[in-house]
Formats: structure tokens, C-alpha cells, sequence
């Protein structure tokens, strides 16, 4: 087949990038990577190892393409499902399971067994408490009007804190847990194949390490992880999203300059905080180096490098961003209402803010835009006028969770 080898090569050799190919949205199949070591890419990937005493997988993808996952896999081993492991508690990678569970299992067989880290169970019941709220944030993160976030998750069987060896069929799975993208998250190491796995931890493109819409993030504890995987030399990497990476030098630079990008926003923000500087100033002098984002798994079309450093602020600083105007601030309304009057009205505010939008200052048209709108909430052209200026900045944005807000904006009022 060779089809998920060939979408490597041509993203690593720039033949394709990530805006062409978004690792969110790569549906290439299933491919054997070694005897007994398949790959099915999927919104979220699985990984398959064949031991003798049955499947192990690495996730299990969604109650959207677990059918789909398994059929694949059927198509390569018809061998019951002996142990799956969770990398962590999001739904496009552990509520798959159920498509497998349902199999008919051979006499005598132990049930399917799930494994993951202590903390999964916590994020199940976080998820059960806030259905509604992922819900609304998830369909504006990927557009997806209609979303129902699940409300049942598949419980582990086997819980872990810190490292956990598993033996099936003779084969060691490694189990690594590492705070990242999550705080649940669990990376493989299996030497008989000298393959490891990410899990989200590495996602072809700037880690998702700073989403404004989800809880804390951890980029230092993740540029650790990074950097305990490429130690081990790996021939063959199988990431959270986006093909596999083969070869021990191209999964060591890989998973390097993953790390090196995490670090420097984590250093440099925190050498500037201890500096006693605000949030503002912070995010006008940290930037990641061109020369990372320049590498082909590391283009920010997911998650972005502003986004990490605002939390690395908030792991160690709180929600208060240095601005004492900020610490209680008069309401969204009362200020539009007064920064309008000062203008000479809504409609000026309007007008200015397109302006600016038509010369590229996306950034500034959207406050003026935004105070124009709830000083004068009922009237059709400042509607109007915010609509286009929130349209040509998800224009301009690279990242998926940036554009989603903005189109969202640009679809909806003021909340």
C-alpha cells in the first residue's frame, strides 16, 4: 500500500504541507509497519501491535470512527482485541472502544481490557459535569454545528501513576505518563519494535499546548516527555495525529525540535515573569523561533505559539494578566457605551474598524468593531461591519482554533 509512508515523505520533504494535508483531517488507511505493527490513520490515529495472545492497541479513536478503525484492522489481523490503551481521555481517542467490545470474543477469552492513567477518570467525570459547555466550544473550535458531547465513557480497567510495564504475548509495552497537552497523558515505548508512541504529545504542527478554550496545559512537563522519547533512538514514531515518522534521525528531530519549540516559550516566558513583567509585555517579546516553525510538523495550523505562552502565564501566574485595570473591570457594555460617546458614536467605531480591517490590523478593528456592536447591538450595519471584520481576520489566521473563534464571532453577537 505505502500510502501513509508516502504522505510522511511528502510532508517532511515539503512536497505538501500541513495547510493541504491538516493532520486533523488525514484519512490514509491502514499500513503494516512491521511484522506484527500496523498504523490506521484516522482524525486520531491507533496503533496495532499483534502479540500471540491477542491485539494490543494504542486508542481506539471516537464513537465516530471506531467502526471504521476496526474494520480496518480487521482487514489486517482477525485476532481478538486483547488490551487497548487509553494516551489520554479526549474523546476522538478514547471512545472508540465500544466498536470493539461488541466483537464476539473466541471461547474462554478474557473481556477486552482497557489500561490508561490515574487521572483519565477524573477527566471522564469532568467531561460529565460540562457536556454542554465542550459541546458549544468544540463546535466552535471545528465548526461543527449540531455536536453532542458523550456523556458515557468507557471506565479503565487498569489504572497507572507513573510507569507501567505490559506484558501480552511476550511483547513489553512501556507505559510513560507525562503532563502536556493533558494532564492524563500516557506515551508507549516497544522495544521489540523499537517503536514508540505519542500519543498528542507530537501532532504534525506547534503543539496543542495552549488552547484558549480548554483547562491548564503543561509545556515544560511536555518538552521532558519529547525529550525522554528521542533518547531512546526509535526507528518508528506513531503520533496522536498526522503519519508516522521512520527512521532514528528523523524521529530524533522531530521529537527535538517539538521539545526545543516548548521550551524556549516556556523558559522565555517564565525568565520574564520573574522579571515582573506583565502579560502584555510578555507576549510582545516572546516569540518562537522562525527556524522551528519553518519545519514542516511544526507549522502552527492547530494550536499556536501565543496561545502557550498565555499558559505558561497561567500555570504560574494565575488569570490576572498585570494590568490592574483588568483586575476588576467595569462590564463589556458599560465600557462600549463610554468609548463610543467618546468617539462621537457606535457608527464611527464601525467605520474606523473596517478601515483598519481593509489595512490588515485585524487586531485592533476587532476591539473597535466589538465596542461598536454592544454599544448599538440592534443596529443592522455595525452587525454587519463586525461580521466582515471577524470574516477577514479567520481569513488571515493560520491556526484551526483561532479561526473557529473568529468565524464563530463573525456568525453570532456579542456574548
Amino acid at each position: 500500500m505505502a500510502q501513509v509512508r508516502e504522505l510522511t515523505d511528502a510532508l517532511w520533504n515539503g512536497a505538501i504541507s500541513t495547510t493541504e494535508s491538516h493532520p486533523f483531517t488525514a484519512f490514509a488507511g491502514l499500513e503494516e509497519y512491521r511484522p506484527g505493527l500496523a498504523f490506521v490513520s484516522s482524525f486520531a490515529n491507533v496503533g496495532a501491535a499483534r502479540p500471540d495472545e491477542g491485539l494490543v492497541l494504542v486508542d481506539t479513536g471516537s464513537v465516530f470512527t471506531g467502526e471504521m478503525i476496526r474494520m480496518q484492522l480487521r482487514a489486517w489481523s482477525p485476532d481478538a482485541v486483547h488490551t487497548a490503551v487509553f494516551t489520554h481521555g479526549h474523546i476522538d481517542h478514547a471512545t472508540g472502544v465500544g466498536a470493539f467490545e461488541a466483537e464476539a470474543r473466541p471461547a474462554g477469552a478474557a473481556p477486552l481490557r482497557v489500561v490508561a492513567h490515574r487521572a483519565v477518570n477524573a477527566r471522564f467525570e469532568r467531561y460529565k459535569r460540562t457536556a454542554g459547555y465542550n459541546a458549544a466550544i468544540n463546535a466552535r473550535q471545528f465548526r461543527s454545528a449540531g455536536f453532542a458531547w458523550p456523556t458515557e465513557y468507557r471506565t479503565p480497567d487498569a489504572l497507572y501513576d507513573d510507569r507501567l510495564d505490559l506484558d501480552v504475548g511476550g511483547v513489553r509495552f512501556e507505559l510513560h505518563h507525562a503532563r502536556g497537552e493533558t494532564d492524563d497523558h500516557t506515551w508507549l515505548y516497544i522495544p521489540a519494535h523499537r517503536a514508540v508512541c505519542t500519543g498528542d504529545l507530537f501532532i504534525w504542527a506547534a503543539p496543542n499546548c495552549g488552547n484558549p478554550q480548554k483547562v491548564q496545559r503543561f509545556a515544560g512537563d511536555q518538552a521532558v516527555a519529547l525529550e525522554r522519547m528521542a533518547a531512546l533512538d526509535a526507528e518508528v514514531m506513531f503520533p496522536g495525529h498526522g503519519p508516522p515518522i521512520e527512521g532514528t534521525g528523523r524521529v530524533r528531530e522531530a521529537l527535538t525540535t517539538t521539545a526545543a519549540l516548548l521550551r524556549h516559550l516556556h523558559d522565555e516566558t517564565l525568565a520574564r515573569m520573574n522579571e515582573g513583567a506583565s502579560l502584555d509585555a510578555i507576549l510582545a517579546s516572546v516569540r518562537a523561533p522562525k527556524e522551528l516553525l519553518e519545519r514542516p510538523w511544526l507549522r502552527p495550523v492547530y494550536d499556536e505559539p501565543e496561545f502557550v505562552v498565555r499558559n505558561v502565564w497561567r500555570q504560574y501566574g494565575g488569570w490576572w494578566d498585570g494590568d490592574a485595570s483588568r483586575l476588576k473591570p467595569a462590564r463589556d457594555e458599560a465600557l462600549a457605551l463610554e468609548v463610543a460617546a467618546l468617539a462621537g458614536g457606535a457608527n464611527t467605531l464601525a467605520a474606523r474598524a473596517a478601515a483598519l480591517s481593509s489595512q490588515g490590523e485585524h487586531a485592533l478593528a476587532s476591539h473597535l468593531v466589538e465596542w461598536a456592536a454592544r454599544a448599538a447591538p440592534d443596529d443592522a450595519g455595525i452587525t454587519a461591519a463586525r461580521a466582515e471584520v471577524y470574516s477577514r481576520r479567520a481569513d488571515a489566521e493560520t491556526s484551526l482554533m483561532a479561526k473557529g473563534v473568529y468565524f464563530d464571532a463573525a456568525n453570532s453577537r456579542p456574548r
